[in-house]
C-alpha cells in the first residue's frame, strides 16, 4: 500500500488545496497556556478555577485564559469531541446549604460565561451546582469530554 505522502504527491495541486487542513497533516497541539494566580490544571486537561470565600465572580486575569480555554474546546468540538461540564463549590455556610449551592452554581455559570466568550457553544456545557462538599472547596472544575473528575464525589455535609 502507498504511503500517505506518497499518495499527496500524486493529488493535482488544486484538489490539495481543496482538502481540509487536517487531511493534509495534523496541525501541532496549541501551546501550555500560562495560568494566572488562582487557576491550575488538573488531569485529562481539566482546569479548577479558584473563587474567594462567598464569591462568584473571577478573579482578575481569569477571564481571557477562560476565554482561550473556550477558544481551544471549541476547536477540538469541530474535530468531534462531546460535552463539557462544570462542576461549582462552595465551602459554605454549613449550616445553610441552599446559599452554598446558590454561590456554587453562581460560579459555574461565571466560568461557563467566560468559557462561551471564547467560542465554545453554550449547549455543550453541563453546569452542576454541588454546595457544599466534604472537601469544602471555593472552586468550579472544568471537565472537557472523558477527564476524570479531580477526586471522588464527595459526600455532602
Amino acid at each position: 500500500m502507498p504511503s500517505r505522502r506518497a499518495l499527496l504527491a500524486v493529488i493535482p495541486a488544486p484538489l490539495l488545496a481543496a482538502l481540509p487542513a487536517r487531511a493534509q497533516h495534523r496541525a501541532a497541539p496549541p501551546p501550555p497556556l500560562a495560568l494566572p494566580a488562582g487557576m491550575s490544571p488538573l488531569r485529562d486537561g481539566a482546569y479548577r478555577v479558584a473563587f474567594l470565600v462567598g464569591q462568584s465572580t473571577l478573579q482578575p486575569g481569569m477571564a481571557p485564559t477562560l476565554a482561550e480555554i473556550g477558544r481551544r474546546l471549541a476547536a477540538a468540538h469541530a474535530q468531534g469531541t462531546g460535552r463539557i461540564t462544570i462542576e461549582g463549590h462552595a465551602s459554605g455556610p454549613a449550616a445553610d446549604a441552599s446559599t452554598a449551592r446558590r454561590i456554587s452554581l453562581a460560579r459555574a455559570n461565571a466560568v461557563r460565561d467566560a468559557l462561551v466568550a471564547g467560542g465554545l457553544e453554550e449547549t455543550r456545557i453541563d453546569v452542576r451546582a454541588l454546595g457544599r462538599t466534604s472537601a469544602a472547596l471555593d472552586v468550579a472544575d472544568i471537565l472537557p469530554p472523558g477527564a476524570a473528575r479531580a477526586g471522588e464525589r464527595p459526600g455532602r455535609s
